[in-house]
Parts: C-alpha cells; structure tokens; sequence
C-alpha cells in the first residue's frame, strides 16, 4: 500500500512497529513514569515525521532536545539498543532545527500580541477569579469599541487603568467596574511582568508559517521550543502551548485526511493545560482537539499516566505508547488497570502485569490501521535515535540560530502606536484644553472630552487593517472569531 513507502516505524516487536502516515493526524499518546523513556520515544516520532517532509512543534522541558540538530551515535546507550534490534550499520544523521525561545536567549523570540491570546486565555494565566476575568473581557470590548490596539502588557494595563478610572463613564453601557477587581487584574498582570511574562506579549507576532516549512532536502522542520525557564510558571506554559494549538485551528484550511500531516504538535506535560480549568475553557480545548484532524495537524499529548486526561480527549488519541508505570500503593495500583484497559485487548498479553515490567526504552504500541481501527497492543522495543541525545553547546546553538532564515527577524523589536501611547496622548489632550461651555450648557469634563476624541477615531480605525486585527484579536481563535 501506498502507506508503508513511508510508514513510520518507531519500535520493533519481532517486526517493525510503525505509524501510518495517513493516520497520523488522529493524534496520539505517549505516558509512562518519570525515566522511563518517553522523551526518547518523542524524539525518535519526531524524527520521523521530519524525515518525511512533515514539520514539527515540540518543547524542550529539560533542555536535552537541542541534539537533533547534529548526527547522533554518540552514546553507548543508543549503540547498543541499535546493535539490539539489528541496526548495526544505522546511518546517523542530524535534523533541520529552529529553536525559539519566549525568553530570546536560547532561540528566536516566540511572541504574540495580548490581541490575540484574549480575555479568557489571559485570565488563566493571570489566575483571575469569574468577576476579575468578567472586567478583563470589558476592558478587551472597550479597546475594541474604540480603536485601541492591545499588543503588549504596557497597553492592557493603560487599558484597564482607563477603564478604572473611568468607570462612571462606562457603568451604563458596559456594567459596574469594580475598583477592588481593577487592583487585582493590575497586581496579576505586575506579577506576570516580573516573571518576564512581558516577553511573551509584542511585535513582531509569531508568524505560524514560519513554523510549517521544510528545509532544501525536503525534510520538515523541527521547531524545538526551550521551555525549562518557561516551565517555572507552568499555568503560562500550559496556556502559551494552548494558544499555539488554537492558533493552528483557527488560521490552517480544512484538508480532510491527508497523506500524512501538514504538522505535528507535541504537548508535553499535558496535564498541566488540564489543571484547574474552568468547564468552559475545557470544552473548548476538547472541540479544537476533535476539529483540528480536519487541518491536517496530529497532536502528541506526552503525560505519566493516560488518566491525567480528560475522557473525553484521552479517546480521541489513536495512536499510543505506553512506557511503563508505577504501582505502590491502591490508587496506583487502580490507576495501571484503568490504563490497561484503554488498549484494544491483546489475548497473548496480560497488559496490567506487563505495564509495570516493562524496562527503560521498552512500551506497549498500539496504532490505528488502515481503516482507523486501533490495533492490538504489543509490548515492542523503542527504536533509537539517529540525531544526537547530548545537547548542543552554546556555541553550536548560537551557531543554528544565526544561520536560519529567520535570524535577525524576531529579534528586532516593534513597537508601534496601541493603545498606550493613544490613552497617554489623550490623557494630555484633555488635560491641555481650556475648558469654555457655552452658556445655557453644562460644563463638559475632560473625561468625556477623552471619550468622544476616542470614539472618533473608532469608527475609521474599525474599518481599517488595524480596525480588523483589534477585532480579530478580542474575539480570540477558539472563541468564536472568524477566518482572517
């Protein structure tokens, strides 16, 4: 079939153990107990998805995946699983990388605009409680109604200061303002900045393209996100990663089931996007998991234990490796059954028993066949790696990040008119002009003189490109905004 010219095969069970290309997009699972070898098996899908022209997003949690962009071979360890399984004379090879990194240090800088992450993805990470996200919401439609860009935290905090201050002027169409929930939002989002979470929000904004491309040889890209600074806030990482995902969905063309995906999107510590969710985020996150199959994308959750999903998510996930797992106590002990039986039932293995024996780099694989049903699990040894498992020096990643197309692009900064330097111009406007009422009228204070110079410039601005990216970003991708 035409399938097996390019299956990809990641684990040997007395036969290669392979994943579809045509099914790749049902998304898939990889669990397993700290240390039993699930960033391994993530670098060697990786690597294969690369190897057949298929881009990929993945974040480096350990800062150990910086590798793949030099010939591997290096460690005993893969020596000898190689000479293991067979692959004496595997041929080694490096993988085309971009690294990126929220922080600039360490890759690219990865940024989006406050636009466009939301409301609701922002009061995640800014742990607002219902009334708090509430104002957050009013001061994005506020922005919205009058013209005034959002890019960066300097602009949402302008922003919600005005709507504080001007909480009379706005209580009869908006609703109440509430000054202790104003203090709130402005305290969270001080703390974010002093976690460098300033970084995050600025132009220029992610452009995906530049994550979808494939190098001369037709190799897909590996864009390798240096996550172990931004895991120290996980709730930000968890929510960074999601906005990555619903930006995917929102922006990518529906292509049915393609030969093999467009992308591929690694979640590792998935359990973190699963935390302390409110329903309606967690509704949301399931619907962009079930439609984005349709963009050709497959998405990767990398978590300890299958249950540390959503039920509703863990059953769209197709294809699965199940390193081994731990069981000391009772609710471990129930937690290893309940992982058993998510597999399609194998009568020549006892899947409970076999889960906690199985040794580092060993897995059950279950993934679809070509009908999409999920094929009988079986207890295989991971294939392993042909880049690199040391990590570069600083030198060798400086030397990647200067020599790829993108370099010098992201790192310049942009910082142009929004909404900070609007309300400062207006805030002196209004405070510049002499009052003069004309007789028989009431005095017209400086406030609504700010508010009618803004809705002024509303109405050209809404119409307008940057009018459409305001409104495009208020919205928010996986909220109900429209194609762009």
């Amino acid at each position: 079939m035409a399938e097996t010219s390019e299956a990809l095969c990641i684990a040997k069970a007395g036969h290669d153990v392979c994943l579809i290309p045509r099914m790749a997009n049902r998304h898939g699972l990889v669990a397993g107990a700290t240390g039993t070898g699930k960033t391994v098996t993530l670098r060697v899908l990786a690597e294969q998805f690369s190897a057949v022209g298929v881009p990929v997003f993945l974040a480096d949690i350990k800062g150990d995946l910086s590798g793949m962009a030099q010939p591997g071979g290096d460690h005993p360890k893969v020596r000898e699983r190689a000479a293991q399984l067979g692959m004496a004379d595997m041929q080694y090879n490096g993988f085309p990388v971009v690294f990126w990194d929220v922080f600039g240090t360490k890759g690219h800088p990865l940024r989006t605009t406050v636009s466009e992450m939301g409301p609701l993805l922002l009061g995640r990470i800014l742990n607002l409680n219902d009334i708090q996200a509430s104002l957050l919401t009013m001061s994005f439609k506020i922005a919205d109604d009058n013209g005034l860009l959002l890019l960066d935290l300097k602009d949402l905090r302008s922003m919600v200061k005005f709507v504080g201050e001007q909480a009379d002027q706005f209580k009869n169409e908006y609703g109440n303002i509430s000054a202790a929930s104003i203090g709130a939002i402005q305290r969270s989002l001080l703390a974010l900045e002093e976690q460098g979470g300033d970084l995050l929000f600025g132009e220029p904004a992610l452009n995906l393209q530049d994550m979808m491309q494939t190098d001369s040889m037709g190799k897909g890209m590996i864009n390798v996100l240096a996550a172990d600074k931004l895991m120290q806030s996980p709730k930000l990482y968890a929510t960074f990663l999601l906005w990555l995902l619903s930006e995917l969905f929102e922006q990518l063309p529906e292509v049915g089931d393609p030969p093999k995906p467009v992308f591929t999107f690694f979640f590792d510590e998935a359990h973190l996007l699963f935390e302390d969710i409110p329903p309606v985020l967690k509704n949301k996150i399931e619907q962009v998991v079930r439609l984005i199959r349709s963009k050709g994308v497959g998405v990767y959750f990398i978590t300890q234990n299958p249950l540390d999903l959503p039920e509703d998510v863990l059953g769209q996930l197709g294809n699965r490796v199940q390193h081994a797992l731990r069981a000391f106590t009772p609710k471990e002990q129930k937690a290893v059954k309940a992982a058993a039986e998510t597999f399609r039932t194998n009568p020549d293995l006892d899947v409970t028993k076999t889960i906690m024996e199985l040794g580092v780099g060993e897995a059950l694989v279950s993934f679809l066949d070509t009908n999409g049903i999920p094929g009988m699990v079986e207890r295989a040894l991971i294939f392993p790696p042909r880049s690199r498992l040391r990590p570069l020096t600083d030198a060798e990643r400086s030397s990647v990040i200067g020599s790829s197309v993108l370099a010098g692009h992201y790192e310049r900064v942009v910082d142009r008119e929004s909404a900070y330097e609007k309300l400062k111009e207006k805030t002196a406007q209004a405070a510049a002009a002499p009052a003069s009422p004309k007789a028989g009228r009431e005095p017209v204070s400086e406030s609504t003189k700010m508010l009618q110079a803004m809705a002024r410039s509303a109405a050209h601005a809404i119409g307008s490109q940057v009018g459409r990216q305001i409104i495009r970003g208020v919205l928010g991708s996986i909220f109900g905004k429209g194609k762009r």
